[in-house]
């Protein structure tokens, strides 16, 4: 603890010591002690704040300082020493009287400041007589540090024609001196290169317009700022930088046609779209400022059309309507260009369009005649005679030299038989007689063809109208399939008739009702008009037989209202049911063609009934045959189905003896005889024995296979085609022999199994099973 902390920390107890209840009793016993330790803290080191000044480079060490002890009597006694940062090689110290000095060349911007300690000792006692104190050694800065612009190169926009004053960018250095200290980092802005376009703010580094710029005439800047410490003064240091400034584009231009007339041509025979001509205004912005639309003002508006393309900026003259050569030979239209973004602020200074002449001269061109009409409507009577005159189409050559026309019919070939032309005057006839039931309308497609130049040809639609006249009688819409009870009563409605007629009639159609005169007589039924071109059919007696008459025809006369009227006889059927009043429409129809095929009911169930005998019949027939096609070795079929192998070949009938052995295919009862195989002789079983310990190259396995394959070839029981016959064999490495009884001289009965309790416990179930076998044979 220093001092004066000490010093503090012992006041502030003298004052509180009174305040404890405690101690009061003994406040003035102690007062004076207390005093008296106060009075024996005291600072004793004395000094001024230390500073070391870098950059400076001697021979010898450089002063900075004393430290001092106010219990010093400059006698020698005390000793200084010094510790802490630097201490001994970059800061001494003479421990005779407290003098500090500087070694080595200091740098403020790698360390500004150096922490130590001092202390002073009795050099008899070599203990101290002040305590150890801490104190800063500061590294006064020179001007040592250039300006640098770290941002470097700059690049700014600004747009033209900005007022004066106008910021543009700002631009700022930084030097690695003391700024606290001196003036050695304090820097001043100046502009060397950029006047009067530009000025800079010497203390921030503002750059500003200067004045008003065109971008049109200047559209990029080079200024260049320079930046000194020191305030500029002599000695100082300095560094600069390079600004690009670029004015950006307004619309402060407006566009101007480069020509005040423009002299264009299009020919009569350009369709409508056609491009004639392009006209372009020329605006010295750049980008949406130079944007324009163009437009055509006066009476040619509806002939002419422009349109600007966005990408190059030209007007594009359409053609809106065809021209004629012969009609008007030459136009005049005025052209306008406007910019489609216009800036308020220099509306002052007139209006941002441009306008311009354009003369259009038509040219002429051979033209294709032309029709007095593009479509022409004539009318003919149906049915008149061939020859007739339908009408007349007229075309003319526009061009000045009125080349004759020749005219022709372009259609199929059923309208060629129909109509024809006469290819010098137009003149359509018709070549035979027309049906408007047929085709009310027929389109015909005509064409005029300059004889000088038959390239040029023109078309024109002709639409002829058949006119309706009254050579169709009207008729029943239909069929109509009209039943009478047997028990009917007199007056009562069998049936709604109705008509149609294939004419056209003006004024609708109206159809009257009548019987026909033959049948007003002696008829059974009557008619009655209703006059909405229907009637109805009546019943005009009681009771029908069907045995005395099945059908009845009554003729009706129909009459319509065309010029001239004509009449036509329809015949009704009216067959006779066997109902009381109500027709029962199915039933009659049944009953109908019962009585048409001569048959009764019973008569019609007897046939049913036959039908129904002989399909069961032959259901019968077909079961029973399937059945017998079943095989005869089905009872077998179990034994033989993992040997028998199909086969399709066919064989060669009767006369073929040496396919096979016939004998082989015997009767279900022959193979139920079974033949057992002839016994395996001593000897093929000894053998059999042998061949365990040979190989299969041996003479003696050669002969027991072909024992075994011609014991196979002879025994009746086989089937009388290839199998697969199986044999065992084991080799002579097995401790337990082979178990197959081809091998075995001796019966299951005389053979002993009790060997097989010792081949483990792998085979304890074969040998319980083996013993079990034995003792149930005993």
């Amino acid at each position: 603890m220093n001092c004066s902390a000490l010093l503090s920390l012992m006041l502030m107890l003298v004052q509180l010591w009174p305040c404890s209840p405690s101690t009061q009793n003994h406040s003035a016993q102690n007062m004076d002690l207390s005093f008296t330790a106060v009075q024996r803290v005291k600072r004793g080191w004395v000094w001024e704040p230390l500073f070391a000044t870098e950059e400076k480079t001697s021979m010898v060490p450089v002063y900075v300082g004393q430290l001092k002890s106010d219990l010093d009597k400059e006698d020698g006694n005390l000793k200084y020493i010094l510790t802490g940062e630097g201490a001994g090689n970059i800061f001494i110290i003479d421990e005779n009287n407290g003098k500090i000095y500087v070694t080595q060349k200091l740098d403020r911007e790698k360390k500004p400041f150096y922490t130590l300690r001092a202390q002073a000792i009795n050099r008899s006692t070599q203990l101290p007589v002040e305590p150890e104190s801490e104190f800063i050694i500061k590294v006064r800065d020179v001007n040592d540090h250039e300006p640098q612009f770290l941002d470097g190169p700059y690049v700014a926009t600004v747009p033209e024609m900005s007022p004066e004053g106008t910021s543009v960018t700002q631009v700022t250095a930084t030097d690695g001196d003391d700024p606290s200290y001196g003036n050695s980092a304090r820097l001043l802005y100046s502009l060397i290169q950029g006047q009067p376009y530009f000025s800079v703010e010497p203390k921030t580094g503002v750059i500003r317009m200067a004045s008003q710029m065109d971008r049109e005439t200047k559209d990029q800047y080079l200024v260049i700022i320079q930046a000194k410490d020191m305030v500029g003064q002599a000695g100082a240091f300095s560094a600069t930088a390079t600004v690009t400034i670029n004015l950006s584009d307004i619309n402060d231009n407006p566009p101007k046609f480069q020509q005040r007339l423009y002299y264009l041509s299009v020919s009569e025979e350009a369709p409508v779209g056609t491009t004639v001509g392009t006209v372009f205004a020329e605006d010295s912005d750049i980008g949406d400022n130079a944007a324009m639309n163009y437009s055509i003002e006066g009476d040619n508006s509806d002939v002419f059309d422009i349109i600007t393309n966005n990408e190059t900026q030209e007007g594009i003259i359409l053609l809106k309507k065809t021209v004629d050569y012969e009609s008007k030979r030459r136009y005049s239209i005025q052209a306008k260009v406007v910019n489609r973004y216009i800036d308020d602020r220099f509306l002052k200074e007139g209006p941002f369009e441009d306008k311009t002449i354009v003369k259009i001269n038509v040219e002429d061109a051979d033209e294709p005649p032309v029709f007095t009409l593009e479509n022409y409507v004539m009318e003919i009577a149906e049915a008149a005679v061939s020859g007739s005159l339908v009408g007349v189409v007229t075309a003319r050559d526009p061009d000045d030299d009125d080349c004759p026309v020749r005219y022709s019919i372009v259609h199929g070939m059923h309208l060629k038989r129909l109509f024809s032309i006469n290819e010098h005057n137009g003149t359509i006839i018709t070549t035979k007689p027309l049906d408007r039931e047929i085709a009310s309308w027929h389109n015909i497609t005509v064409t005029a063809t300059e004889t000088r130049n038959p390239e040029k040809i023109s078309e024109a639609n002709v639409y002829i109208q058949v006119l309706d006249v009254n050579d169709h009688a009207p008729e029943f819409p239909k069929y109509y399939e009209t039943f009478v009870c047997e028990n009917a009563v007199s007056g009562q409605l069998i049936q709604s008739i109705s008509a149609v007629d294939k004419d056209d009639s003006a004024e609708g159609h109206h159809f009257y009702f009548s019987l026909a005169q033959e049948a007003t007589n002696n008829s059974r039924f009557t008619v009655k008009d209703n006059q909405d071109n229907t009637a109805g059919i009546f019943t005009a007696k009681s009771g029908f037989r069907r045995q005395e008459q099945f059908s009845f025809y009554l003729p009706i006369l129909i009459l319509d209202n065309g010029t001239p009227p004509l009449t036509s006889t329809n015949t009704l059927t009216i067959t006779v049911c066997d109902c009381d009043t109500e027709v029962n429409t199915f039933y009659c129809r049944y009953g109908a063609f019962m009585y048409a095929m001569g048959l009764s009911t019973e008569a019609l169930v007897a046939v049913l009934a036959c039908i129904l005998i002989l399909l069961v019949f032959f259901l019968a027939v077909v079961a029973i045959r399937q059945q017998r096609k079943k095989s005869p070795f089905s009872e077998k079929m179990e034994e033989f189905r993992e040997n028998i192998v199909r086969y399709d070949d066919e064989g060669g009938g009767e006369e073929d003896t040496e396919a096979f052995d016939i004998s082989a295919l015997r009767t279900r009862t022959v193979m139920r005889m079974h033949k057992p195989r002839k016994n395996v002789t001593t000897e093929i079983h000894s053998l059999y024995r042998q061949s365990l310990q040979v190989g299969p190259d041996s003479a003696i396995f050669r002969q027991f296979i072909s024992e075994k394959l011609e014991e196979a070839n002879s025994d009746p029981s086989a089937p009388p085609y290839d199998s697969l016959q199986t044999y065992a064999f084991e080799g002579t490495g097995s401790l337990a022999g082979s178990l197959s009884s081809i091998g075995s001289n001796m019966s299951d009965v005389d053979q002993s199994y009790d060997y097989l309790t010792d081949w483990g416990p792998h085979f304890k179930e074969l040998a319980g099973m083996y013993t079990s076998h034995r003792s149930v044979g005993d």
